[in-house]
């Protein structure tokens, strides 16, 4: 029981937001008292905490797995993206946000989490891309993914990028052939735009 209250408010939150989402909406979607809830969770906040790393390790292990599969870091990079966008939902309802300003201290951990995770991962996508000649040998990798990991926080900001101007599937896409273009050999580039050919066709 307590896997599916987390299950249905990780999607309530994904979609609703952190704050906008009440124990009496998750009762409800569930088709359970709310007393049930109470019986798992003490409180709203600790709920919270615990759909928020539900959430972070259902990803953290779907990124390994697509890692685990060695694909081109070109394509590996993209793919992780897909996956991400599946997952959160493309972030409609700027649940980062809301999770920022009301939970503040259960953002700070999970963004330390996320930066772990996140590093270990683009520093793997940078060194191999360079090994194999996609990438340019003259990158900073260290450098690279901790500017890769800013400007994935940053497109989440709705302040700078309202929902109504930017949908987070156009700033990501963006954002990531821009990433790509900066640091791809011209042998990356072609298979960069053979990739991008082929999921736009």
């Amino acid at each position: 029981m307590k896997e599916d209250i987390l299950k249905t408010a990780v999607e309530l939150f994904l979609n609703y937001g952190f704050k906008s989402v009440t124990m009496d909406d998750i009762a409800n979607a569930q088709g359970i008292s709310k007393k049930t809830i109470y019986q798992y969770f003490e409180n709203k906040n600790i709920l919270v905490k615990e759909a928020v790393m539900h959430l972070f390790q259902t990803v953290s292990s779907g990124i390994k797995d697509i890692c685990d599969l060695e694909k081109n870091p070109i394509e590996e990079i993209l793919e992780i993206k897909k996956f991400l966008m599946h997952n959160l939902k493309d972030e409609k309802s700027s649940p980062q946000y809301q999770l920022e300003k009301y939970y503040p201290k259960i953002y700070k951990d999970i963004k330390e989490k996320q930066f772990c995770v996140m590093e270990n991962c683009i520093i793997c996508n940078l060194e191999r891309g360079v090994q194999l000649g996609l990438y340019r040998e003259t990158i900073n990798v260290d450098l690279i993914s901790k500017i890769y990991f800013t400007c994935i926080m940053a497109l989440k900001d709705k302040e700078l990028f309202p929902l109504n101007n930017f949908s987070m599937h156009t700033l990501m896409n963006n954002y990531l052939e821009y990433h790509l273009r900066g640091i791809c050999t011209q042998q990356g580039l072609k298979k960069l735009e053979h990739y991008l050919t082929i999921n736009q066709s």
